[in-house]
């Protein structure tokens, strides 16, 4: 029996599923997502996103196994440069952050805000801890990485492998201007 788990922007105008487990659940302590974390936050009712360690948590799926069933007129792309490979994908009806598109790639990158928190997927591991904020103190009840672990990029190739090296597209209705 398949899992599916069904998830919606904080006000429910955008809706979508998530078949079976998630392939990863890290906190990333990278710049880039405590920027665009901190830029999002700052629009009227978005939660928030970036943990108090200055870390994002974010639950990676395959993109083939994500479904919206409503809501995609709502969802627009917030990049930190026009030139960005990575955009967020923001519900602009309640400014709830949707994920994180690393558009060349094939997996979303999920918020962990879209989940209760006795449905979250736990955290397995930080990623680019060599980005933390100065002064910062990491728990070490998971593994932190550096940069990105050999088990991190294994887990992602595995699925692209499984998924026929496709490339599935997330489309959006334009650009939001944060």
């Amino acid at each position: 029996m398949t899992q599916i788990t069904e998830l919606q922007c904080a006000c429910g105008q955008v809706c979508f599923t998530v078949d079976r487990e998630p392939m990863l659940s890290v906190e990333c302590c990278c710049t880039s997502c405590r920027t665009a974390g901190g830029v999002l936050e700052k629009l009227p009712g978005t939660p928030k996103i970036v943990g108090r360690n200055g870390a994002t948590h974010l639950v990676l799926y395959r993109k083939d196994r994500i479904h919206f069933t409503k809501g995609t007129e709502l969802l627009k792309e917030y990049r930190l440069t026009p030139e960005s490979p990575t955009r967020r994908i923001v519900a602009i009806c309640c400014k709830t952050p949707i994920g994180l598109d690393f558009t060349k790639g094939h997996w979303l990158s999920l918020y962990s805000c879209l989940w209760s928190s006795h449905t979250l997927p736990p955290i397995r591991m930080r990623t680019m801890t060599s980005d933390a904020l100065e002064g910062t103190i990491l728990s070490d009840d998971v593994p932190n990485h550096k940069r990105y672990a050999f088990s991190f990029f294994a887990k992602l190739l595995s699925a692209w492998v499984a998924m026929g090296f496709k490339i599935p597209k997330v489309f959006v209705n334009g650009t939001l201007h944060a």
